[in-house]
């Protein structure tokens, strides 16, 4: 799992199956087919930690699942990052930049959503710890997380 990290990517947020924030009280912000499509096709399945800023905001710890979300028998692979910040409102369309730094856990499947709520709170806790080690806050500060400039067309 390890010899593709730390994975920088960057892309635009979709709209996914709406489950995250509904169903799990965990909102995930999800990857376009073509930037799952980008990713290397051996990385392995499973829960990683890392960074992650929305456009050119702050920077901040999050959790991803890679995979085919075995709880929910999905046919296609998708890539979630859960973000370790409360955000006032949605963010569809913007640009997420991730680092994805270590490997928690393999996906598995769930007998419950409880069960799986769990797990989900647990990958939490370690992504914190984790990312607090000295080595893994380095990478906060990439140069990657500056977005070039550019003018911010305001529709409303």
């Amino acid at each position: 799992a390890m010899k593709h990290l730390p994975y920088f990517c960057r892309g635009e947020v979709v709209k996914g199956f709406g489950r995250g924030s509904k169903e799990l009280g965990i909102p995930t912000a999800n990857f376009s087919e073509q930037v799952v499509e980008s990713f290397p096709s051996d990385i392995s399945t499973g829960i990683y930690y890392g960074w992650a800023c929305v456009g050119n905001g702050d920077v901040h710890k999050m959790v991803l699942s890679i995979g085919w979300n075995p709880f929910y028998k999905n046919t296609k692979k998708s890539v979630e990052t859960h973000i370790i910040h409360t955000f006032k409102e949605d963010f569809y369309g913007e640009i997420l930049s991730i680092v994805i730094i270590g490997y928690i856990r393999p996906e598995k499947n769930f007998d419950s959503l409880e069960a799986l709520i769990s797990a989900i709170q647990e990958d939490i806790e370690e992504a914190k710890r984790q990312l607090d080690l000295p080595e893994h806050l380095k990478l906060k500060e990439d140069n990657f997380f500056h977005l070039p400039e550019r003018k911010i067309v305001n529709n409303h």
